[in-house]
Formats: C-alpha cells, sequence, structure tokens
C-alpha cells in the first residue's frame, strides 16, 4: 500500500479520485488548493502525487517545482491530472518534474493503471507523450 497524496480543488472529482485511489488499496491524504498541498507533501512525505493544475493559492505546476527542489533526494512521483490538453502544456508539466500526465476527463482504470506502474518504477517521464 502506497501513500498517495490528492491535489484537487473539484470536489466531485476529488471524491471519485479519493474513491478510486483507496479502492486500489492505498492511503489517502487529500488538499484542495496548491498551498496546502505543497504543505501536505513536505509534511507527509507521500510516494505519488495526483495533482491538478489549475487551482487557488498555488497552481500545480509551481507545486511540482517546489516539492522536486525541496527534497530532491526523494523519489516522489508526481502525477498531472489536468484538463490542459495542449503539446505545450505536457511540455511544461514533464519540465517542472512530473512523471506522468493524464488529461481530464480520464478514465478510472488508466488512472490506476499509470499510478501503478509509477510506483513500480515504469513511468512514462522520460518523454513526453504526443499529443
Amino acid at each position: 500500500m502506497a501513500r498517495i497524496l490528492i491535489v484537487e480543488d473539484e470536489p466531485d472529482v476529488m471524491l471519485l479520485l479519493e474513491n478510486r485511489v483507496r479502492g486500489a488499496g492505498h492511503d489517502v491524504i487529500s488538499a484542495t488548493d496548491g498551498e496546502l498541498g505543497l504543505e501536505l507533501a513536505l509534511a507527509e512525505r507521500p510516494d505519488l502525487i495526483v495533482l491538478d493544475w489549475m487551482m487557488p493559492k498555488l497552481d500545480g505546476i509551481r507545486v511540482c517545482e517546489l516539492v522536486r527542489h525541496a527534497d530532491p533526494e526523494r523519489d516522489i512521483k508526481v502525477l498531472m491530472l489536468t484538463a490542459r490538453s495542449q503539446q505545450k502544456d505536457v511540455d511544461r508539466a514533464y519540465a517542472a518534474g512530473a512523471d506522468e500526465y493524464i488529461v481530464k476527463p480520464f478514465s478510472s482504470r488508466e488512472l490506476i493503471t499509470r499510478i501503478g506502474a509509477l510506483l513500480e518504477g515504469e513511468g512514462a517521464s522520460a518523454e513526453a507523450p504526443q499529443a
């Protein structure tokens, strides 16, 4: 069982994510804005962060950058889950340190599969996917 931080500002999406991730057997920590997400990422040291891009207080790209810079030795996996679908956005997320990128709307099955792959060290971050 992994400890997963979900940072998402939409209540319905958060509830869906929490239910799916818990249903896959993981421990879940949640935050509804980027500032709280960053605090929890640094304090709780999750194994993986599911991170929205567009959020109040601090956007997901900045959260990802700050997590990467705060503890470069710790390999916290970051999965960006966002409505931003342009290739420049995907590239920016990977440049900020994301390990995986999923565009909303998303398949719950795909999300859980990609979380599992990241936790097993099979992420796709070496190269951004083609749009």
